[in-house]
């Protein structure tokens, strides 16, 4: 009997003396590791604010960033009046006018929303498009030579150049086809994302053939399961964090390529605002009026740089090697 007592007391000595924690969730461990990026929480909450900006914009400040007011024109902005008591000031125009009276919050906000729609438009294109040629190529090592090789083609075209050659060849059908501001959009977001998937499909092409010799991707291969559902079940979701690091960066790539097209003056309309085509617009008169050059510009600067955070951030938290520290 005394041995018996003695086994139960040193099996009970085994036991865990605290009760087990509950298993935590991966996304969990991610966003704790994500938190501590303090520059990636600021460039996430810059860019939620100006995504809303310029969304919920004009439901507040109603003005149409068209409507021309020439009686106004040129006005300053009201934080000139501090230093400068002859400013031509007016409350109604917190931001001022352009030289044909504009309101020029009026066009920042709808500014935003181009450049941001394009942004997104031609990242999601991108995404689609760097995704579909690094799996495949990936994957399937017959299409491996070939697909790179077009990847490196791409990759040594001067892209400017190329964008400018493909808005002249192509604005005049797309303009008939889907009108001025709908055409000059499916171009733009086209030519970019045409022209902005090659890194993405080299990341997720590195990380396809590390997962395919992995032993759930045999073990899926020998009971025949077919290469587009080992795709779709097994290595896809595998990828995702290098895809949204990818996105990140995209989007931060798109809005400056947009930005530039329309400073150079071959992307939408001139009476359809984005905030490259406000900062084309005021550099003639810039020293007579520098805020028209420096607010759109520094919502081009501060967008893409809390997206470049953004990614950063993302990049930390989604890697399980930093994760663990």
């Amino acid at each position: 009997m005394t041995d018996q007592n003695a086994e139960i007391e040193d099996f009970g000595a085994l036991k865990d003396k605290e009760p087990q924690k509950e298993p935590r969730s991966q996304w969990k461990d991610v966003w704790d590791q994500f938190r501590k990026h303090k520059g990636a929480l600021i460039g996430g909450g810059f860019l939620a604010f100006i995504t809303l900006f310029v969304l919920l914009g004009p439901l507040i400040w109603q003005v149409d960033a068209k409507a021309l007011d020439i009686r106004n024109k040129d006005l300053r902005p009201i934080y000139t009046a501090l230093w400068d008591g002859g400013a031509k000031v007016l409350w109604s125009r917190p931001l001022g006018t352009d030289n044909l009276g504009r309101d020029i919050m009026a066009t920042l906000i709808a500014g935003g929303q181009a450049s941001l729609a394009v942004g997104w438009a031609a990242m999601v294109l991108s995404l689609v498009i760097g995704t579909a040629v690094g799996v495949t190529s990936g994957y399937f090592k017959r299409l491996d030579g070939i697909l790179m090789r077009i990847t490196d083609l791409f990759l040594s075209l001067p892209i400017l150049p190329l964008l400018l050659v493909a808005v002249t060849l192509f604005r005049q059908p797309l303009r008939a086809a889907f009108g001025p501001e709908g055409g000059m959009f499916i171009l733009i977001v086209g030519v970019i994302g045409i022209t902005s998937w090659m890194p993405t499909a080299r990341i997720v092409r590195g990380e396809i053939l590390a997962l395919k010799e992995r032993e759930f991707v045999l073990a899926a291969r020998s009971i025949g399961t077919t290469p587009f559902l080992i795709i779709r079940r097994h290595l896809l979701p595998n990828v995702i964090s290098p895809i949204m690091v990818s996105a990140t960066l995209g989007l931060a790539t798109a809005i400056i390529t947009e930005s530039a097209l329309s400073f150079l003056g071959v992307g939408f309309p001139s009476d359809f605002p984005t905030w490259g085509k406000l900062l084309s617009d005021a550099v003639p008169r810039m020293e007579e009026f520098p805020e028209r050059v420096m607010l759109p510009g520094i919502l081009i600067s501060l967008t893409v740089l809390s997206v470049n955070y953004l990614g950063d951030g993302l990049r930390d938290a989604l890697d399980p090697r930093i994760r663990g520290r």
